[in-house]
């Protein structure tokens, strides 16, 4: 909706061949020197205002389809502007294109012809979404873990997984629902419910005093099981001003290869980049490295002073040639180590669309490769882009692996939402290997299942041992975790025959702990630390409330969302027009919660 809405100059303006691109290892980038000559006064004229309106004032480029292009901005109300552009239209014939197949206020440019991949990676045409030959050559990749399924609480008391503050998967599904794909179309394995939930912000409990989390638990019913009770675990780290955060040592790095040579990839990647430098403080510096063919070193431990002289690189770059992630990934650490900050923030950014095919190229050994780098204390943000051989798979597990953060950017809009406006949770890492370990009581519940996380899953025995990799948490962030559970005094409750001990409702200390559902145990290291701190809360009855607070009716309303649209075994009830009455519930609201009740609406009309 917000990337698609001018169907008619689209219709009249055709479809565009892009022509494949060629010549592999000759990288047609300019690269930026310190002899170059930039001019601060006529280059960068926006060096004279301060950085909060810097990004705003410049002139972008308007010729692509992405939110941004059509004038949204990081402050705006996407809502507004967009029921603005519809109200522009000609209703005879909006009216004409809805009977015609085509959806009221959205466009038929979901597709344009085009060639994708790089020299000898050739990737084929895909079709329209709306023809249904949508998905026919598409060749983006992902990889889902079974769903969770139900743990037996006697047998099986506790839940262990890494904390994770990942959004890239609703916001590339939200990219395909406003491309036109319809409910079937849609990859069920693009789908990880998780980030459906954690990219939405919700009214948590703040740290108190010197605690590192602020913690909030609820429980409500279950609205696609009646018989079923879902648990709200929701953690927030402090806020913090990022003028006031340590300096800063980052290197871009950025892929060049001819995949990305579309508007919706290298492009875009640039004015993400761009706003990012105009927000940032002058203090520490910022390298780009390039990779395509070869890596190339185009800045080096430039001074964030030197706003004109960045720009201008990133403006500079251009996408030719093969995919040669694995010289570029370590040509970026062995930079970032060079210019390594002491006490500040050292971290990689990696933009790309994941399409990695030289050198190193299969995910279990990109894995090994980063694991092996983050014990120099430098972190990796993952920043996805572009479609039809979009590579979630590999950069997932690059993230995971990485001590990162992974964020797949569909329109500068949501690259200022990343990059700018979350800028202390996406860049300032407060808290590392952050596990989380609930223990149910079985007195309260039958069973239960963690919604998500399936590739978070820890061994039980792990939560305690400091050798295991936990999550990353960012300044201001927050992770929210949603179970499903079964009462123990539900009708679809499993009864076991000899692990039921009925004598031990008598047993005093049983008793004490009858009211409660379950303790949440939270273990994490400072960052630059190598043993972890503990702390725990328990989850008692004064945490249920049949209707539940709004924290847990929407987390409730986009894990069955991510469950419809993941063809959800467990899904029950779930519906879309169930969601959609529920939203209207909804209080407090914000552009971002009013953007999923209209993907909701959009699928549904499909």
């Amino acid at each position: 909706m917000r990337r698609k809405m001018n169907a008619i100059s689209m219709i009249l303006s055709g479809a565009i061949l892009a022509s494949s691109v060629s010549g592999c290892g000759q990288s047609s980038e300019t690269v930026a020197t310190s002899e170059q000559t930039y001019s601060e006064e006529s280059t960068y004229s926006e060096t004279t205002s301060n950085n909060s309106s810097a990004a705003e004032n410049r002139n972008y480029d308007a010729q692509t389809n992405t939110a941004v292009d059509k004038g949204y901005e990081a402050t705006g109300n996407k809502k507004e502007i967009a029921e603005a552009e519809v109200a522009s239209y000609d209703t005879t014939e909006a009216a004409e294109y809805e009977e015609d197949g085509y959806y009221e206020g959205e466009s038929n440019d979901a597709y344009m012809p085009q060639m994708l991949g790089d020299e000898g990676c050739d990737v084929p045409f895909y079709e329209d979404p709306y023809s249904g030959k949508a998905l026919e050559n598409n060749t983006e990749s992902y990889e889902k873990d079974e769903e969770n399924g139900y743990n037996i609480t006697l047998s099986k008391p506790l839940s262990t997984f890494a904390a994770d503050v990942d959004t890239a998967s609703y916001s590339n599904v939200r990219r395909m629902i406003e491309d036109g794909y319809t409910l079937s179309e849609i990859n069920p394995d693009a789908v990880r419910p998780e980030e459906f939930i954690n990219y939405f912000s919700y009214n948590l409990n703040k740290p108190e005093g010197r605690d590192k989390f602020g913690i909030t638990t609820e429980i409500a019913s279950c609205p696609w099981n009646e018989d079923h009770q879902l648990m709200f675990v929701g953690m927030k780290t402090q806020d913090i001003d990022f003028s006031e955060a340590p300096e800063s040592n980052l290197v871009f790095l950025i892929d060049v290869s001819g995949s990305m040579d579309e508007d919706n990839k290298l492009p875009l990647l640039q004015k993400t980049f761009k706003a990012l430098v105009d927000e940032l403080p002058d203090r520490g510096v910022i390298s780009i490295v390039t990779y395509s063919g070869e890596e190339k070193v185009v800045l080096s431990g430039v001074s964030m002073k030197k706003k004109a002289k960045i720009i201008s690189a990133i403006d500079s770059l251009e996408a030719n040639g093969c995919t040669n992630g694995e010289a570029g990934i370590q040509k970026a650490y062995e930079i970032a180590k060079k210019n390594y900050i002491k006490g500040g923030i050292n971290r990689v950014i990696l933009a790309t669309d994941g399409d990695l095919n030289v050198g190193i190229s299969s995910p279990d050994d990109l894995e090994k490769f980063i694991t092996n780098k983050k014990d120099d204390g430098i972190f990796l943000s993952i920043m996805g882009f572009g479609d039809g051989n979009y590579k979630d798979d590999n950069l997932e597990r690059l993230a995971d692996c990485g001590n990162g953060n992974y964020s797949y950017i569909d329109s500068l809009f949501e690259g200022k939402k990343v990059l700018v406006d979350e800028m202390g949770q996406t860049l300032v890492t407060v808290a590392k290997d952050v596990k989380l370990q609930v223990e149910f009581n079985p007195q309260k519940v039958n069973s239960y299942r963690l919604i998500g996380y399936e590739n978070r899953i820890m061994n039980d025995a792990d939560f305690n041992d400091d050798t295991k990799d936990g999550g990353e948490i960012g300044a201001g962030h927050s992770v929210v975790a949603l179970y499903e559970i079964v009462p123990e005094d539900s009708k679809s409750a499993i009864k076991l025959k000899y692990q039921d001990n009925k004598e031990a409702d008598n047993d005093n200390s049983d008793q004490e702990y009858a009211s409660e559902y379950a303790t949440v145990s939270v273990r994490y290291k400072e960052p630059g630390a190598d043993k972890s701190q503990l702390f725990s809360v328990v989850v008692d009855g004064r945490n249920f409330s049949d209707q539940g607070s709004e924290n847990i009716r929407f987390a409730g309303m986009v894990a069955e969302f991510a469950m419809i649209l993941g063809n959800s075994e467990y899904k029950g009830t779930a519906s879309l027009e169930d969601i959609m009455d529920m939203y209207k519930t909804v209080k407090n609201r914000d552009e971002y919660k009013d953007e999923f009740n209209q993907l909701v609406r959009m699928v549904a009309k499909r």
